[in-house]
């Protein structure tokens, strides 16, 4: 063979290799002196899998839109972005009205949503897949309504959202839609609303692991409201109901009819706490006909433990668990407490553990739950139990914890865990803990990314692990629709070695109630 011809040959195939991959995404930046001054231009300019990094130093008072491009990662850097809706709002509706696929939005504040109907949302999800991590919602009509597919949030808080002005229904801190395949709410702290629900979710799968979840000085209704059943895991919380609650029941199933495929409901290892005079921990609905799992629970307070004759209940705490100070909303267990290595092994369901592998840390983070021997009843374990980095915002890549140091009764805490140029996460103090364990701190954005505390990867269905994250920008989990991409440069490159060298080229790798 000509040695030309097929160098040519060559050069051509990695030609038409290059075309047909798409054009590397983009960075816009937004900002004071910025490419675009507020965020909707951007959005407006952006391409599929762009990254927008919000400037938090910009006032964008009023900015309102809808977003259409899939794959984005819309992120708030050198602190939290604030978007104050103004009076403004999209296609009436709320903010961002969020229609592209696979959308993830990182470190972003959300006020002020209002609109006509009363259900005026920082976030509207229209699109299929979203994940919201390291936002705050409050003082809105709903903090974000809607969803589609999968959607995750994590290490968020939503605070004093939420009405009743409406006589066709409630708007609530958070309310996903029964076109949500799975939600996914861990790490995360809602809290305080105003007569609508901390938690509503219509979604066929509910995972709600290790959050805050507490009525506090507000007058919500539910703490965790899953009218159409599902399968649901409520898995290592705080939950709490004020005694300036709307409604007796603190977390309700299948009451306006169990129309989701699952009708299996998991509460495992919560401390649900009622500030009320009476009411209802756990509430099943009478058309529900498989029994519910409740296990490893405390129940502190006045009122009925489970609702459901024939459910499965086992080693749940009725009397004083002796918290460390359950006024201030701090439910670690103190020495000497009957629920400390009085749980028993919750088991699977299915291949799914019921083990807590995590606990909540306040505010909005996670630290490691390793079992000490018998598990403990409640959120917490007493001993073992490590504090997480906070997240970081805006910096580079961050550094882990360092190793934990035990004590007889309370270990210390991680080291600070670095997020590069701009704020880290800092290492929590730790709680009990004979030996300690490492400092859970992780991976920060790459260029412009909220450093901090590494999310921990957590069974799926399967039992197995999620798969490494392709985007460590953020908090470092995987996001809905991220992909790994390739350099088009590094293509051409290897194109030119194999006509040099001659070498054979190798293959490339809703409703309103």
């Amino acid at each position: 063979m000509d040695p030309m011809n097929h160098s040519a040959r060559i050069l051509g195939s990695a030609a038409l290799l290059v075309l047909a991959r798409p054009a590397l995404a983009a960075t816009l930046q937004v900002g004071p002196g910025k490419t675009y001054a507020k965020p909707c231009a951007a959005f407006a300019a952006a391409a599929q899998n762009d990254t927008i990094a919000i400037d938090a130093a910009g006032n964008y008072d009023g900015d309102v839109c809808a977003i259409a491009p899939a794959g984005l990662t819309i992120r708030g850097v050198n602190g939290r972005a604030h978007i104050d809706a103004a009076g403004q709002n999209a296609q009436g509706k709320g903010i961002w009205v969020v229609q592209g696929a696979g959308i993830t939005i990182e470190n972003i504040e959300f006020s002020g949503a209002t609109v006509v109907d009363h259900n005026g949302a920082g976030i509207r999800a229209e699109g299929n897949g979203l994940t919201i991590r390291n936002c705050y919602f409050h003082d809105n009509q709903e903090g974000i309504l809607g969803g589609s597919g999968e959607v995750l949030i994590e290490l968020s808080e939503f605070g004093h959202n939420g009405n009743c002005d409406d006589p066709s229904g409630c708007a609530h801190n958070m309310y996903l839609s029964n076109s949500v395949t799975k939600f996914t709410l861990r790490y995360s702290y809602t809290h305080s609303a105003f007569e609508g629900h901390l938690v509503k979710s219509r979604a066929q799968a509910n995972y709600i692991i290790s959050n805050r979840i507490t009525g506090e000085d507000g007058t919500d209704s539910y703490e965790i409201d899953l009218p159409n059943a599902g399968t649901a895991y409520i898995i290592g919380n705080l939950i709490e109901q004020s005694s300036t609650t709307g409604n007796p029941t603190i977390v309700t199933y299948g009451e306006e009819g169990p129309s989701n495929a699952g009708q299996d409901l998991y509460v495992v290892n919560n401390t649900i706490v009622n500030d009320r005079s009476s009411g209802t921990f756990v509430n099943v609905d009478g058309r529900v006909t498989t029994p519910a799992v409740v296990k490893n629970n405390i129940f502190l307070g006045t009122g009925t433990a489970v609702s459901q004759a024939g459910a499965t209940v086992a080693n749940n705490f009725t009397g004083d668990p002796m918290l460390v100070n359950r006024a201030g909303y701090d439910y670690h267990l103190l020495a000497g407490s009957p629920c400390i290595g009085a749980g028993a092994d919750p088991g699977l369901a299915g291949s799914f553990s019921l083990t807590p592998a995590t606990q909540y840390i306040h505010p909005s983070n996670f630290g490691t739950r390793p079992v000490v021997g018998v598990i403990d009843i409640g959120a917490y374990e007493f001993e073992g139990g490590q504090d997480g980095g906070t997240p970081g915002t805006g910096g580079a890549a961050g550094t882990g914890g360092a190793t934990a140091t035990g004590g007889a009764s309370s270990g210390s805490g991680g080291n600070s865990s670095s997020g590069g140029s701009s704020n880290g996460g800092s290492g929590n103090t730790s709680r009990g803990g004979a030996s300690g364990t490492a400092g859970r701190g992780g991976t920060g954005g790459a260029t412009s990314g909220a450093g901090g505390s590494g999310v921990p990867d957590v069974p799926t269905d399967g039992g197995a692990a999620e798969p490494a994250a392709a985007d460590k920008g953020g908090c470092g989990c995987r996001a809905v629709g991220a992909a790994p991409r390739s350099p088009v440069g590094a293509l051409a490159a290897v194109a030119v070695v194999m006509m040099i060298r001659k070498r054979r080229r190798a293959p490339p790798c809703g409703p309103r109630s």
